[in-house]
């Protein structure tokens, strides 16, 4: 998505492993947990993540239901200044919540969206969304 974040689909704990190699030092589930039944725990995807010296964090929300608090809490984590990954079933999710915490910290829509496209997304409605918010 940028320089410190980037965002997929479902990971497993092998994903987990090889993005500690590429310099990941924060790993952003945002999936319910048991969404379904061939994705990892958190606690698998958790152990995964501190083997490989990387953090853990779980901000799952369902389809459709990210709040602004959500997106306030990924925006403190981008405050970090730490690489993050960020990833649910296919990635919506995690580039929506990308999106908004941006914005939150006064990115523009237009870079946003030039973004988002690139990586293969489609971020429009989720910013109309929020932008009453």
């Amino acid at each position: 998505m940028d320089e410190q974040v980037s965002v997929s689909e479902q990971l497993d704990c092998d994903a987990v492993a090889r993005l500690a190699l590429a310099g990941v030092e924060l790993v952003v589930c945002n999936r319910q947990e048991n969404e379904s039944e061939d994705q990892p725990t958190f606690a698998e995807l958790e152990k995964a993540a501190r083997e490989n010296g990387m953090e853990f964090i779980a901000i799952p929300f369902a389809r459709g239901q990210m709040t602004l608090q959500h997106c306030r809490e990924f925006s403190e984590l981008l405050a970090s200044g730490k690489r993050i990954h960020a990833f649910c079933r296919t990635g919506n999710r995690s580039c929506n919540l990308w999106a908004v915490a941006c914005r939150l910290k006064g990115a523009e829509d237009k870079s946003l969206l030039a973004s988002a496209r690139a990586a293969g997304f489609e971020i429009r409605d989720v910013l109309v969304a929020f932008d009453a918010e």
